[in-house]
């Protein structure tokens, strides 16, 4: 063992997950422990994992037995924790097993197979925790769980029911964050358009005022609070309830992102009937044509699933004439996997693997045209850019930066090159004008 006993820790999944180690990598840093950058430098390793599809849940067995093997002593925590039969079965030899946000339990098992060096100091870590984004943006978690019951998915029975934060610490932690140095908040959640609802959407006390735990009262203050510091705010994982045509207000007075990431999943009325999606009933395109009329920058991004059970011709072709009319600016797709305990699996008329792969590849190919006729009408335009990575090894240096419109490793891209860039430095905002556009990503030089 070290002097100071080090941790290892390995976070897969989604950026929920990602939020619940830099907890817990928080609090192991507040009692002391040094955390380790591989597996050999650690006396232990923790491995938050993923539940979500079949893909991920191989990745994260895959992961535990490579700590397994590099390491040999593992704690695993995280969505699939909430199966541990299945890990057992396959790692007999894993020190201790936790599901997911179960933080105190995670630190339980560190302390018996590692006992702690001290106890808590707040100086031993920084105002805003351990985080493991850039210094510059920030996921900011405002619940747990959800109160959906869509067919094909199980995190209602791993991370159970909405249970959202009370607003002041939602509050006070986007203003560690901020003056912290991050220069953008993402917001996450399973359901960040029900935030409050199990609360009733009740008022709390911060400050000298009253704030509504509620969807709308969260992105005012908060979008306040980035904006005072020039900082931006961005809203992933919102659903297409009528009461979210109110924050878009907040955009175009600039204190909130133009940008709403809302998981539509399908085009078919009836697909989303089986899939039991929330909003399925809600008219989606006049929703977005009347979004766009009010402020015509608003991206959309999106994600949907191919190959659901009972999935016709008719209804793929529905998916892709609704694509069409929606014209959404980033777009993910997945092939339907069945997923163990989700009630999905019951329902008749599976679509062929080959088929799924035929319809994805379709999906894809419209997607792409959408994306590249809409990146270039923004040719020629100037915008402000949030600078990720700067490259001044070449000839000519180049940076890498993400506009309004693109969310870190999922969306986007915008290239600067010419003059001035090898000044740039990451973390910091730039003007440029946009002088070329591709599929996915746009050039630009600084204005």
């Amino acid at each position: 063992m070290h002097p100071v006993p080090r941790v290892g820790f390995v976070s897969l999944g989604c950026p929920k997950a990602l939020v619940d180690s830099e907890r817990i990598l928080t609090q192991l840093r507040a009692e002391g422990y040094d955390i380790a950058p591989t597996y050999q430098d650690a006396d232990l390793v923790v491995v938050n994992t993923c539940g979500f599809i079949d893909d991920a849940i191989d990745e994260s067995l895959e992961t535990i037995g490579e700590a397994l093997r590099e390491n040999g002593k593992v704690i695993v925590t995280g969505c699939l924790g909430a199966q541990p039969e299945r890990i057992r079965a396959r790692h007999p030899h894993v020190l201790g097993i936790t599901g997911p946000h179960a933080y105190e339990d995670v630190l339980r098992n560190v302390h018996e197979h590692l006992p702690r060096p001290h106890d808590p100091f707040a100086d031993l870590v920084p105002a805003q925790g351990v985080k493991l984004t850039p210094r510059h943006y920030a996921y900011l978690k405002i619940s747990e769980g959800c109160n959906h019951r869509c067919s094909f998915c199980i995190i209602p029975s791993m991370r159970g029911d909405l249970v959202s934060r009370p607003i002041p610490l939602v509050l006070n932690e986007g203003i560690r964050l901020l003056n912290a140095g991050v220069r953008e908040l993402l917001v996450i959640s399973q359901d960040t358009s029900a935030y409050g609802a199990d609360l009733k959407y009740r008022a709390e006390q911060w400050g000298s005022r009253q704030i509504r735990t509620k969807f709308i009262d969260l992105a005012r203050e908060l979008g306040a609070l980035a904006a005072e510091r020039g900082a931006w705010l961005r809203l992933h994982y919102v659903y297409p309830y009528p009461h979210v045509d109110e924050v878009l207000p907040l955009m175009a007075a600039g204190q909130v992102l133009p940008y709403l990431d809302i998981p539509f999943q399908h085009g078919s009325p009836r697909i989303l009937k089986l899939m039991k999606r929330p909003a399925h009933a809600e008219n989606t395109l006049a929703r977005i044509k009347s979004w766009r009329k009010l402020l015509p920058s608003l991206a959309i991004r999106s994600t949907f699933i191919v190959g659901f059970p009972g999935e016709t011709e008719a209804d793929f072709q529905l998916l892709l004439d609704w694509l069409a009319e929606a014209e959404l600016d980033r777009v993910g797709c997945f092939k339907y996997s069945p997923v163990a305990g989700a009630s999905a699996n019951a329902l008749p008329d599976a679509v062929p693997d080959e088929l799924k792969a035929e319809r994805l590849a379709r999906f894809m190919e419209a997607a792409a045209g959408i994306s590249t006729t809409r990146l270039a009408t923004r040719v020629g335009a100037s915008e402000r850019v949030l600078v990720d990575a700067v490259d001044a090894s070449g000839k000519a240096a180049v940076a890498l930066a993400r506009s309004f419109a693109d969310a870190p490793e999922i969306d986007g891209s915008v290239r600067i090159r010419g003059a001035g860039v090898a000044r740039l430095a990451v973390g910091e905002f730039a003007d440029v004008k946009i002088t070329a556009a591709d599929t996915y990503d746009l050039g630009a030089r600084l204005a």
